[in-house]
């Protein structure tokens, strides 16, 4: 099998597109797959990261505006469909998969006018822009939530299969877990509360965290807070004028990046965090309550429609960006990590919009397109 797989941009269209090619090679070892992308974006580090060869176009997103940068990345895209049709000539993929971003655009239409059959992959609860402009033009397009389908009325094929994820659950036993609350230097009494704001941080959700660590109002929890690389050190300085060590707080471990966050996930009782698609499909998977801080000015504000997945179920609560204060945000754990039966059942109502099989559903559909 020979695939070309277009994502570019952020980590949240190129994961899914990695997790894609790693199910593909499982089950055909022989397939042959390269990646479509940008020179700017984080595909020129995680694609070669995982293994897989990258190509890249000119390709750009597209503002109302007109103006002349617009016009000129505006040329710059119609070309690279040209360099896009190009690569499938000479690649003969038996299929073009896309992952969202603008990327997709050259892709898809470099694909149709070859004959080579697309299969397009969105990862959020409300479809982005991409994705419903080249619905016509797809084959298949697979969504990961159920509230996806009704939104995307222009491909024949819409199928709910969800996302595939890196992060699984993990059934510790007692001693494994507790080696690892060693490991962080937590106490094993007290519930562990999970703080990450996206890969590099988030600064609304970091500021509320800061003034609960001031105020010690964090005695009946932990925390490990992910706090993001280029928001570690201010935050360091910042508690350091304040005459508390970053190094040395109760009840608290704050680290710029969590690389074990498979092992975080699954013994933390609470997860706090924005609520980006990965994000909402590990929880669901992992059955833990949240309390979830969109994003603002997103795109469709897909991630308050991600957010509402779990808050429909009862699995989270929201709390939106600019409502967000440290006092609201420490009652509202309390409120829940401090109950056992609500955490309990909070955890199981995650787990209802979890999706099994993902890769099987995903690996079947691309054999029904080739």
């Amino acid at each position: 099998m020979k695939v070309l797989i277009a994502a570019a941009g952020t980590a949240g269209h190129i994961n899914p597109a990695i997790s894609i090619a790693n199910i593909i090679k499982e089950k055909e070892k022989d397939s042959k797959i390269i990646f479509l992308g940008t020179t700017r974006g984080l595909e020129n580090d995680l694609v070669p990261r995982a293994g897989y060869e990258l190509k890249t176009i000119n390709a750009y997103g597209l503002s109302k505006k007109l103006s002349m940068d617009n016009i000129r990345k505006m040329k710059k895209t119609v070309g690279g469909i040209f360099e896009a049709k190009k690569i499938i000539k000479e690649f003969k993929p038996d299929i073009v998969i896309g992952t969202g971003g603008y990327i997709c655009g050259a892709a898809v239409i470099a694909a149709k006018s070859c004959k080579v059959p697309v299969l397009l992959h969105e990862s959020n609860a409300f479809p982005g822009k991409a994705v419903k402009m080249l619905a016509s033009r797809s084959n298949t397009i697979l969504v990961s939530f159920e509230e996806a389908v009704k939104k995307i009325p222009f491909c024949k094929n819409v199928v709910h299969t969800g996302t595939p994820v890196r992060i699984k659950k993990l059934n510790f036993s007692n001693t494994e877990r507790l080696n690892i609350i060693k490991s962080l230097g937590l106490n094993e009494t007290k519930p562990i509360v999970l703080v990450f704001g996206g890969s590099q941080g988030a600064q609304k959700i970091n500021e509320a965290m800061c003034e609960i660590i001031e105020k010690k109002k964090n005695n009946e929890y932990q925390l490990v807070w992910a706090a993001g690389p280029k928001q570690f050190d201010i935050i360091k300085n910042d508690l350091s004028r304040k005459n508390i060590n970053i190094n040395n707080i109760n009840n608290c471990k704050i680290y710029p990046y969590i690389y074990n966050m498979e092992e975080i996930e699954n013994i933390s009782d609470l997860i706090v965090s924005r609520s980006g698609a990965m994000t909402i499909t590990e929880i669901a998977n992992l059955a833990k309550p949240s309390i979830l801080i969109p994003l603002p000015n997103v795109s469709n504000n897909h991630q308050m429609y991600n957010a509402r997945v779990l808050e429909k179920v009862g699995a989270s609560v929201i709390i939106k960006n600019n409502e967000l204060t440290s006092e609201g945000l420490n009652n509202t754990i309390k409120q829940i990590v401090l109950d056992k039966k609500k955490c309990e059942q909070m955890g199981k109502n995650a787990l209802k919009i979890s999706n099994e099989n993902v890769e099987e559903k995903i690996y079947a559909e691309i054999k029904k397109l080739i």
